[in-house]
């Protein structure tokens, strides 16, 4: 799914995967007022995918703001109003958990604020080098953060899945927050743990600087289809070409060889 408008080209690609039978992720692509997201439910028998629903359905009802502190401030009462209508969902259905991580992307008027809770990621390709704005909220990246594990034992760890934060688990929602400014040819990847798991950042880059972001999403989802796609996965990818700008792509042959068509 390909969206342009006059600040972004944005993209996205989502499969259920070769081992889940049903895809609980979600996305939204909001480019003419710099609104993006990916949600990644849990809760198991469709209570995942209506909790990733509802989370984008909220963001979705986001409209122009008067700033990017106007946007963040929306975008926090929208996810706050997400994790209240979980929490009233589950209690109805006798208080079974549910919830969806979430990692969102607000642009304006050249500014970027990234907003996220759980293990959803954000990255953001720049000038060649690709930078993780967001930080796992998971026990294992507790436990990596202060030292008790390492980046390897962390890969085999028996519960590197049980995340901290979600929208719909807890009364109070817990997001983190990362600002910065846009320059032209910013990249922003948003992806559900079903790419990370596969997928290494070096490979994220390479696909973000070698093809447009439809191009890059479908190789993404792609190569985690080839190493057996575990989970949902879900990737969205938002390009900041202001009106006017060229962006040129690494499309070497080599570069080319390396990936699956799209």
């Amino acid at each position: 799914m390909k969206n342009v408008s006059g600040q972004f080209e944005s993209a996205a690609a989502s499969d259920v995967g070769k081992v889940r039978l049903e895809n609980e992720d979600a996305f939204l692509l909001m480019p003419e007022i710099g609104v993006f997201a990916v949600a990644d439910g849990m809760g198991g028998h469709e209570a995942g995918r209506l909790a990733s629903s509802v989370v984008v359905g909220e963001l979705g009802k986001l409209n122009e703001p008067d700033s990017v502190a106007d946007l963040l401030a929306r975008c926090r009462d929208r996810l706050a109003g997400a994790n209240a209508r979980l929490i009233e969902i589950a209690a109805g259905r006798g208080g079974a958990v549910m919830g969806a991580t979430v990692a969102t992307v607000l642009a304006w008027e050249g500014y970027y604020a990234c907003v996220w809770s759980g293990d959803s990621r954000i990255y953001l390709v720049r000038r060649g080098e690709i930078a993780q704005l967001s930080r796992d909220h998971t026990e294992v990246a507790e436990l990596v953060a202060e030292g008790v594990l390492t980046a390897e034992e962390a890969l085999s760890w028996p519960r590197r899945n049980v995340i901290t934060r979600a929208v719909g688990v807890y009364p109070e929602l817990e997001v983190e927050v990362a600002q910065g400014v846009l320059e032209k040819g910013d990249v922003f990847i948003l992806c559900s743990d079903g790419l990370t798991n596969h997928v290494s950042d070096a490979e994220i880059l390479e696909a973000a600087r070698s093809a447009p972001p439809q191009g890059a999403c479908d190789r993404l989802v792609a190569l985690t289809m080839e190493r057996g796609a575990s989970d949902n996965v879900t990737v969205v990818a938002a390009r900041y070409a202001p009106m006017g700008s060229t962006i040129v792509f690494a499309q070497d042959e080599a570069a080319k060889a390396r990936w699956p068509r799209s």
